[in-house]
């Protein structure tokens, strides 16, 4: 099998530059180690030497005084451990185990250089004997514990662990069962450590032992009768023991022989070297021998070289480094793993190349492209199955759009179902593939493919594909049961339905999922599909929209007020787009809805929405007896059967429009009671819409609530109803009521430009001009001559019954005006005589208390006389006047300020006679340009006749 499977995975490296320096070539070289990048090789002459990377002599120290009979350079630490022969009384020689800081360097004179020792052990005592040493083994336990195993020719391992440096030191001694005494020789040595557990394998020419070195005493028990010689013997990285016979290769565990490998001829050296088994292999055939590296994984040769009598074997640097007998050297280094799938690639050894990428680890890119070339090659030979088997291998790293466009041909659509169905069940799956992958499944026409794919989910309980993807491609297929399914089960509702809706008509289906649905996802749903709906059971999508907008939730009513509540409810405002060519329908759901809830907060938006359904003169619905339940077979033809039924009903009857204006009429009055301000619809859009459809009852209510008057008559006076004209003037034109009498005034006007003969009319306007004396007569005179019609028999009466009322008036004042200048007379002539003549007070009494007037008194101009006493400090002004000419000054004062204005424009505007009131201010002289100041309290009051002081 090897003979057949050879490979140069392995070169030869520094190729004619890898020698032994001339610095030990001179020595014997008795043993070899390695180690944290060093070579170390111990010489017959005592010396231990040091070979940087290319065997470079690096420095060399005595390290004893005779052969280096065993080295070990250690891992963790920068130790060097020898054994070796020291004199220490001459001439005895007794051997010695030393324990070098290779970092610790002392200067020897002035060229050399040698490293501490750190610790010098004795290896023969009394205790135990000394025999020739075979093997030796050093482990590094916890520093500064060092266990060292040393085999002996008798059988006997001699055990030393502590810290040699401090002498803190524990020796024990180990033997191996022994049958033959001329086979007891230890040739190997083999240290096990898991976990807590330690073992110690021990190998002679007839045995292998194992030790458990954690329990006291160490246990000893035989593996094998079979051993072999020295430097036969290996550890594997897997902590496994390997001894190399003539006929074999045998592995060993805990318990026992494991693995054997046949591999014929003397095993000289053995060795391991990353995942790879070394031999030097004799040739008894030709006396030649063969330098093998074995790949056990992949059962092949990794290299073979023919090389001369081999002494050494060590690995450092990454490579393998062999020391011959005649002090030449080879080094030999592993070709990166490119190069080798290159060699296997060219020898379409796919298989080979797949598994070694695998055994030694290779990262999942670098494996995925060996699969990928396998794949192309099993593909060239058009063996599609094993193809399809390594490319679904690469899925995660190779672009299934590579292996995609490959079996897109139809005679190969099962192999790509099998790709897909298999990168979806990685979850590496695009929406594109999920596309892919239903097609394949309806082409094939494989329901139960398909029903497994659509139903399996993961751990999470989730779906492997894209879920609207898989809708798509089922519905695009008549595959509806299936894309329902998903899109039920993931809460697609809105594929859900339109599948419902349009594709199949099952309408009360749909309005039965709706009804499932939270809230929240109805009012979505309903918005999205609601036309339909609307279309064709509209009662049965109003009845849900009331349950929608209109639901119970008694649980939130308890902790919340109505309106905080209804506020969380959607509005029926949001679902106005769905009645759009169906206002009969949305003018019954808004009936519903505001017969039920009374303080919507959209309530403003509803009943404007109301009234402009009410108000207008064509209402287009399409009959509701159109729809019947014959289904047409696709969604077009029901959409085109709908519009016809909607041009067949264009006309509403003048019954229904009668109607509907009440209902507006009911609303407009309804949503503006009295105790409210403002309206609870939006008036300027109202009114627009009672001018638009001629509603004169609206618009005039609205006017009245609004007090546009004005605008009121004008209604009346553009349909000519005099009588209705006169009645509203008579309802609103009373101001104790907050009416505006001034529209008699405009009726009169409107009489006078009328043209036409409206006596009657004229003469009740007249009545109420005159009673409330709203306008002058010539004013009325020449308001009603405009009109030609008219006669003068209309308003003699009312001119006839105005003069005698003005002579009567002109009488009344001419009386009072000559009253007035007789008073005027007799204040000027008083005046007078209190400038010229003295005034006699003949006052017995005070005006104040009434009391008998007694000194000291004042007397005032005014003829009023009080006690001193009874004025307090008050002496200059009578008290009894001053008030009366107080209040006036302050009135005069006060509109000098602009402060009383608005109370006399008040007077003047509710005044039937407002030139009286201005009149008025002026006798009061409060409107006067005249400034008086106030009367000073050290002085006579000489503004007021009626006022002065004097002392009796």
């Amino acid at each position: 099998m090897y003979q057949r499977r050879k490979f140069e995975f392995f070169e030869e490296k520094l190729a004619g530059r890898c020698t032994i320096p001339e610095e030990v070539r001179e020595k014997k070289i008795e043993c070899c180690s390695s180690g944290r990048g060093k070579v170390v090789i111990g010489c017959n002459d005592g010396s231990v030497n040091l070979l940087d990377r290319g065997l470079k002599f690096s420095y060399g120290f005595q390290a004893h005084s005779s052969t280096v009979s065993f080295l070990q350079q250690l891992k963790q630490r920068n130790f060097l451990v020898t054994v070796g022969e020291d004199v220490q009384i001459p001439p005895q020689q007794t051997m010695c185990l030393k324990v070098f800081d290779l970092d610790k360097i002392e200067p020897e004179g002035s060229s050399a250089t040698s490293p501490e020792c750190i610790g010098i052990l004795r290896i023969f005592t009394n205790q135990f004997p000394e025999a020739k040493i075979t093997s030796f083994l050093v482990l590094e336990e916890a520093p500064p514990i060092l266990l060292i195993a040393i085999g002996l020719d008798n059988g006997n391992i001699y055990c030393i662990k502590g810290d040699i440096a401090r002498e803190r030191i524990n020796r024990f001694k180990l033997q191996v069962d022994i049958s033959d005494k001329n086979q007891s020789s230890i040739t190997g040595l083999g240290f096990r450590v898991d976990g807590q557990a330690l073992q110690l394998f021990a190998v002679t020419p007839d045995s292998v032992s194992l030790f458990s070195l954690q329990s006291q005493p160490p246990k000893g028990q035989t593996l094998d009768h079979i051993g072999c010689g020295v430097n036969g013997v290996t550890m594997s990285d897997r902590s496994e023991l390997i001894i190399g016979r003539p006929e074999a290769v045998y592995f060993y565990e805990v318990d026992g022989r494991g693995p054997c490998w046949a591999f014929e001829g003397e095993k000289k050296l053995v060795g391991w070297f990353r995942g790879y088994l070394l031999c030097v292999i004799a040739d008894q055939r030709n006396g030649k021998n063969t330098f093998n590296i074995y790949d056990l994984k992949n059962r092949l040769i990794a290299h073979s070289l023919v090389v001369k009598d081999v002494s050494h074997m060590v690995c450092e640097w990454g490579s393998i480094i062999l020391i011959m007998d005649d002090q030449s050297a080879l080094c030999i280094g592993e070709k990166d793993m490119e190069s080798k799938l290159d060699m296997l690639f060219k020898k379409n050894l796919y298989t080979i190349a797949i598994n070694l990428v695998q055994s030694q680890q290779a990262d999942a890119a670098a494996t995925a492209e060996v699969l990928r070339k396998y794949g192309d090659h099993l593909y060239s030979k058009q063996d599609y199955d094993e193809a399809m088997a390594q490319y679904i291998h690469t899925i995660g790293h190779l672009e299934p759009s590579y292996v995609i466009q490959k079996f897109l041909d139809a005679q190969r659509i099962y192999n790509l179902t099998n790709y897909l169905e298999n990168l979806h069940e990685k979850g590496l799956a695009s929406k594109d593939h999920t596309t892919l992958l239903l097609n394949c499944y309806t082409k094939l026409k494989d329901v139960e493919k398909l029903n497994v794919f659509i139903k399996n989910e993961d751990s999470a309980g989730e779906h492997k594909f894209d879920v609207e993807t898989a809708i798509r491609v089922c519905r695009a297929a008549n595959y509806h049961e299936h894309a329902m399914y998903v899109a039920r089960r993931e809460r697609k509702h809105e594929w859900y339905l339109k599948i419902l809706l349009e594709d199949l008509g099952r309408y009360d289906e749909a309005l039965q999922y709706i009804a499932s649905l939270e809230p929240s996802q109805a009012g979505v749903t309903i918005k999205e599909y609601g036309k339909i709906l609307i279309a064709h059971k509209p009662r049965e999508t109003i009845d849900i929209l009331m349950k929608l907008c209109t639901e119970d939730g008694e649980s939130l009513k308890k902790r919340s007020s109505n309106r905080t509540y209804l506020s969380m409810l959607p509005s029926p405002v949001d679902f106005l787009n769905i009645f759009i060519h169906h206002p009969q329908s949305l003018m019954e759901f808004f009936e519903k809805y505001t017969n039920k809830v009374k303080d919507s907060p959209a309530q403003v938006e509803i009943n404007n929405t109301l009234l402009e359904l009410y108000l207008s003169n064509d209402l287009n619905f399409p009959s509701m007896s159109q729809v019947g339940n014959g289904r047409s077979n696709s969604f077009v033809e029901r959409s085109e059967a709908t519009l016809m039924s909607a041009e067949s009903n264009t006309k509403v009857s003048f019954e229904d429009r009668l109607e509907r204006q009440e209902k507006g009429l009911r609303l407009l009055k309804s949503a503006w009671p009295s105790e409210l301000e403002n309206p609870l619809y939006d008036v300027d859009l109202v009114i627009i819409l009672c001018e638009m459809n001629a509603f004169r009852e609206g618009l005039m209510y609205l006017y009245e609530k609004m007090k546009l008057y004005k605008e009121v008559i004008a209604c009346y006076m553009q349909t000519h109803d005099h009588d209705g004209l006169i009645a509203c003037c008579k309802r609103l034109s009373d101001s104790g009521k907050g009416g505006d009498p001034s529209l008699w005034a405009d009726l009169l006007k409107y009489f006078g430009e009328l043209g036409e003969d409206c006596s009657k009319e004229v003469k009740e306007v007249l009545t109420y001009i005159e009673r409330d004396d709203i306008l002058p007569p010539i004013i009325v005179i020449q308001t009603l001559s405009r009109n030609p019609c008219l006669t003068l028999s209309v308003i003699k009466d009312y001119i006839a019954r105005k003069l005698e009322q003005e002579s009567k008036m002109i009488e009344e004042d001419r009386q009072a005006i000559e009253k007035y200048q007789e008073d005027t007379v007799a204040m000027r002539r008083e005046i007078e005589d209190l400038r010229t003549n003295a005034r006699i007070f003949q006052l017995s009494k005070c005006t104040a208390c009434t009391f008998t007037l007694d000194l000291p008194a004042v007397h005032f101009m005014c003829m009023h006389s009080f006690h001193q006493r009874c004025l307090g400090d008050n002496e200059k002004e009578c008290p009894e006047c001053a008030p009366d000419y107080r209040k006036v000054l302050e009135m005069k004062r006060s509109l000098e300020q602009n402060k009383d204005q608005d109370q006399f424009f008040q007077q003047v505007k509710s005044s039937k006679d407002g030139f009286s009131v201005i009149a008025q201010y002026f006798g009061k002289g409060i409107i006067s340009k005249t400034s008086h100041e106030p009367p000073k309290a050290t002085t006579t009051v000489s503004e007021n006749p009626s006022s002065t002081n004097d002392f009796q």
